[in-house]
């Protein structure tokens, strides 16, 4: 299994090559761009779930698959990043590169709330380094990556449930998100008990 920034390469790969496999294919046209925007979603929200859910499922079922999962979760986000920007350049590929077009097309719900998940994602992919980790320091870190996470979260399924009645493989994302959320909200780190706490116990 590769670790480290070999799995963003092999990631960015992979996702180069698929676009390029359906533009080949489906031509460089509207209907190629629409679909190279759906398989982008597809292997974004992929990606997003396994970094989303890592943590949890290491502590509800440990062993090798898991523990790979969380030592290198921060490659698997950043690779994700690389999959979700990909999707951006497609939607303004669809605008013929017109930024105003993409933002006149969207509707303004999915345009703020988009685009301050691409806000996060930014700063996310920004502090995945040791140097600016640290920068940040921990706690602002953790505020930052978790509040993230679970925005990211919540615009993919806004996006995934409303088509799931219609398409069963959007039904499976929504239910795969749904258990990813389940899983990470009741495999969630014990509280650290305040001292306040600690001496009111005593």
């Amino acid at each position: 299994m590769p670790r480290g920034w070999r799995i963003v390469g092999w990631a960015a790969l992979a996702v180069a090559t698929m676009v390029a496999v359906i533009l080949g294919v489906a031509g460089t046209g509207e209907d190629g761009i629409r679909m190279v925007i759906r398989a982008t979603a597809r292997t974004s929200v992929a990606l997003f779930g396994a970094a989303f859910v890592a943590s949890a499922l290491h502590r509800a079922w440990p062993g090798w698959g898991s523990r790979w999962l969380v030592a290198n979760r921060r490659y698997v986000g950043v690779s994700f990043a690389v999959s979700h920007f990909t999707h951006l350049f497609a939607l303004l590929a669809l605008a013929h590169w017109s930024l105003g077009g993409m933002t006149a097309a969207a509707k303004p719900a999915t345009l703020v709330l988009g685009g301050i998940g691409y806000v996060f994602i930014t700063a996310m992919v920004a502090t995945s380094f040791d140097r600016t980790a640290a920068w940040l320091g921990p706690r602002t870190w953790s505020r930052l990556h978790t509040t993230g996470m679970y925005w990211l979260w919540f615009i993919f399924f806004s996006s995934f449930a409303p088509k799931s009645p219609r398409s069963p493989l959007y039904a499976v994302i929504t239910l795969g998100l749904l258990t990813a959320l389940a899983l990470r909200l009741r495999y969630r780190p014990a509280a650290v008990p305040t001292l306040a706490a600690r001496a009111t116990a005593g």
